[in-house]
């Protein structure tokens, strides 16, 4: 079976650090994640997925990011349960996190906080800053990359890597299996 998760978002709240009952370092986090597509109103919403790390990561998470952070999540979807103080079965889903990337500088994330992105909502768009990823401020080297980034022909032409014989049909053959008959 196959369960991979792939997240890109910012932390909704400080990282806190914790311990478990066998002492390994963990935080709960949640991770605001814009959706792909706008609304009726054309806003992009957001989901709030909820995380957990755990070891060595969950320090350096404690140590390196904070609310606003832009980071990178790789890990898989679990689930559990336990009962509530009031007798009750609670079920949680999240995502436990295997891998986490720091997407920006902390100073980056400051700057930005600083700017009244902390308390902006998680359904408005940043503007982009290609600096963080180079660690220049200098905005006029980050021109060729927002330039490819929106140039829609980069990868139009595949040169000879496919047959000249493949057409348009070439999945005419291939059998729907939840087609009813």
């Amino acid at each position: 079976m196959i369960n991979n998760v792939v997240l890109v978002g910012r932390l909704t709240k400080d990282p806190e650090l914790r311990y478990s009952s066998s002492n390994i370092p963990m935080i709960y986090f949640t991770l605001a994640v814009n959706r792909t597509f706008a609304d009726q109103n054309g806003q992009r919403n957001a989901d709030f997925v909820s995380c957990v790390v755990f070891r060595k990561q969950a320090e350096n998470m404690a140590r390196f990011l904070a609310k606003g952070s832009l980071i990178g999540v790789i890990g898989r979807i679990q689930t559990r349960n336990y009962q509530g103080k009031d007798g009750n079965m609670v079920y949680v889903t999240e995502v436990v996190a295997d891998n986490i990337q720091y997407l920006e500088s902390k100073s980056n994330t400051n700057r930005m906080q600083d700017n009244g992105f902390g308390s902006m909502s998680f359904n408005q768009q940043p503007q982009n800053n290609f600096s963080s990823f180079s660690g220049n401020t200098n905005n006029n080297n980050n021109t060729s990359m927002y330039d490819f980034m929106n140039d829609n022909s980069s990868f139009t032409d595949f040169g000879e890597d496919f047959p000249s014989n493949l057409d348009d049909d070439f999945m005419q053959d291939v059998v729907n299996p939840f087609k009813e008959d």
